[in-house]
């Protein structure tokens, strides 16, 4: 399995956002795809860097307005007395009849979420190298690549067209399998990161080509707290090819697994060319165990194991490392087993 990895995320490096009102240091942080790294090399796969695809790949799925502000917001921000040193949002609008502002501080608020996703000075070049890898990785799969792995940091799934939120700021999922439609005429997005993908769902979310599947913790009483509920269905021609998998905090590996079955089976009549796995590992139990869906390593590893053998066969299959907390021993140790089932990189 070919694996893409881009250094220049180091440049991002979030400093805080807030819990429940209380500042917290950010745990989305390069160390993170550091350990990943390592993993990855552990397992016997050698990682490439993407070239720069340009912003071909970020237009296709994020909106003019949303790029630009991505791009520039930081050097408006150092401009306003006395702001911090990160775009951090004080304010938010009313979606529905919500104004376009000028001021800087107006639009922090319409294109950030949360307090999750700050903006310094290194975001915009880590958040397009990351969205580097996902199209380079797309990339290698329509040239005849049959699993390709994106290393992706900063992460994407909970990135709109148009909005920032949950450390995302480019959807690199969306981007990936934006660019797989430019030969294949249906793909899927398989989610099994402990959030839902909000953002991902958004992008996709009138549209009758590409299914969006997500399995998740419950968002009545977790992040994203406003999306992930299984009516949502779909919108006008999309209808029918978004599908939610919301789970019980607690759910153990054999429901886990069950549910897994049950959505692999949707995605097998939707009949996919391709398939973009949102590979998030925070499900893990040991990764705050209160919030988390399955029971062990070994659910997980068979999570991933269980999708490889279901979702043949299509043409090409992109695992992608999106989303998640703090990487900790454990969460490596599902990683690795979830790697065992791709065969390492030729010599």
């Amino acid at each position: 399995m070919q694996v893409v990895y881009a250094p220049n995320h180091r440049a991002h490096r979030p400093q805080h956002f807030l819990v429940a009102g209380a500042r917290k240091p950010s745990p989305e942080v390069p160390e993170r795809a550091d350990a990943l790294l390592a993993a990855v090399e552990a397992a016997g796969h050698r990682p490439i860097q993407p070239p720069d695809s340009g912003p071909g790949p970020r237009e296709a799925v994020h909106s003019p307005d949303y790029l630009q502000f991505l791009e520039t917001i930081h050097g408006r921000w150092r401009q306003i007395d006395g702001a911090g040193a990160e775009v951090v949002p004080n304010v938010h609008p009313g979606r529905g009849a919500a104004g376009y502002p000028v001021s800087a501080v107006g639009r922090a608020g319409y294109h950030m979420a949360d307090t999750a996703c700050p903006v310094s000075e290194g975001t915009w070049q880590a958040a397009c190298a990351s969205a580097d890898s996902a199209a380079h990785a797309a990339t290698l799969v329509l040239e005849g690549e049959k699993e390709v792995y994106a290393l992706c940091r900063p992460p994407g799934h909970h990135a709109f067209a148009d909005m920032a939120g949950g450390f995302c700021y480019l959807n690199n999922t969306a981007i990936a399998a934006q660019r797989l439609r430019d030969r294949y005429a249906r793909v899927a997005i398989l989610d099994v990161d402990v959030h839902h993908g909000n953002g991902t769902q958004g992008i996709f979310y009138g549209r009758p080509d590409v299914l969006t599947a997500s399995l998740h913790t419950d968002p009545a009483d977790f992040y994203p707290f406003f999306w992930g509920y299984a009516h949502e269905r779909g919108d006008g021609p999309g209808e029918g090819a978004n599908l939610n998998a919301p789970l019980s905090r607690g759910t153990g590996n054999q429901a886990y697994l069950e549910a897994l079955k049950r959505v692999l089976e949707q995605v097998d009549a939707f009949a996919p060319e391709a398939l973009v796995v949102a590979l998030g590992l925070d499900a893990y139990e040991a990764d705050r165990p209160r919030d988390r869906v399955p029971g062990a390593a070994d659910g997980v590893g068979s999570g991933g194991r269980l999708s490889l053998r279901r979702v043949g066969p299509q043409p090409g299959r992109l695992p992608w490392r999106l989303s998640g907390p703090p990487v900790t021993g454990e969460t490596l140790e599902c990683r690795s087993r979830t790697l065992a089932a791709f065969p390492s990189s030729p010599p």
